[in-house]
């Protein structure tokens, strides 16, 4: 299995501290925010990754991250997004990359508390298809703006997107699990009204194929770049309690 950390976007919710900077390079406590997503894969057992990036300041990731030998990174490929095209289109980016392998698509901006390993491990037992982490979240105005799994038992029924009326307490993380099948079916996708690939797509496509399987957080999750009141709770969590335990 291969890691891919998108790392992209404008981070227009966190302006104006991201006026100067990619917002995935900010801190989180006492480093860069990225390096928390690529402890999670490399603590995880994952040893090749790739970091797709974009805007003006994608060469500040290699000046941090450079060969990724020090981080624990085996071999660190990056790849450019020249456009908000959105998650799915920036993990079309990494095709050649997984080369047939099974990825892992983390979101530079989630933080957990606990060690992902558990996920991956799972992943690795099942036969064939998606997986996807959630995360409980009591307030239903919090849902409202993320993507919410309505389930059935074990069993994902499908994925909304920023719901009026949420149909769990279940948010989508920003953590993804494809196998090979996933590059076929991206260049099927058609933009979003707001022109972009959405992941939420891709995630529903395995779905319907009945191949989605899913865990639960246990334990804490945090979008460090869903808002600013968001960015400094990962902070304030992370500070008191550390990040992948």
């Amino acid at each position: 299995m291969k890691g891919v950390i998108l790392a992209g976007g404008t981070g227009s919710r966190l302006h104006p501290l991201t006026r100067i900077t990619n917002k995935h390079l900010l801190p989180i406590y006492d480093r860069p925010m990225v390096t928390y997503a690529i402890d999670a894969l490399v603590s995880g057992g994952l040893t090749e990754i790739m970091v797709v990036t974009g805007g003006t300041h994608a060469g500040e990731f290699f000046r941090l991250l450079g060969d990724g030998h020090e981080h624990g990174i085996g071999l660190l490929q990056y790849a450019y997004q020249e456009r908000e095209g959105g998650i799915a289109e920036a993990l079309g980016l990494a095709e050649r990359f997984a080369g047939g392998d099974r990825v892992l698509v983390m979101l530079a901006d989630n933080v957990f508390g606990k060690s992902i390993k558990p996920a991956i491990e799972n992943f690795e037992r099942q036969e064939r298809g998606a997986r996807i982490v959630l995360s409980k979240v009591e307030e239903p105005e919090h849902l409202r703006h993320l993507g919410v799994a309505e389930l059935d038992g074990d069993k994902v029924v499908r994925i909304v997107e920023k719901p009026e009326s949420p149909p769990s307490e279940y948010a989508v993380t920003g953590l993804y699990f494809y196998d090979s099948s996933v590059f076929e079916f991206l260049p099927t996708l058609s933009p979003s009204a707001r022109g972009e690939l959405e992941i939420t797509d891709v995630n529903n496509w395995f779905v319907e194929q009945g191949a989605m399987e899913y865990d639960v957080v246990d334990g804490f999750w945090g979008d460090a770049g869903e808002s600013i009141d968001a960015y400094y709770e990962v902070n304030d969590y992370v500070r008191e309690h550390g990040a992948n335990r």
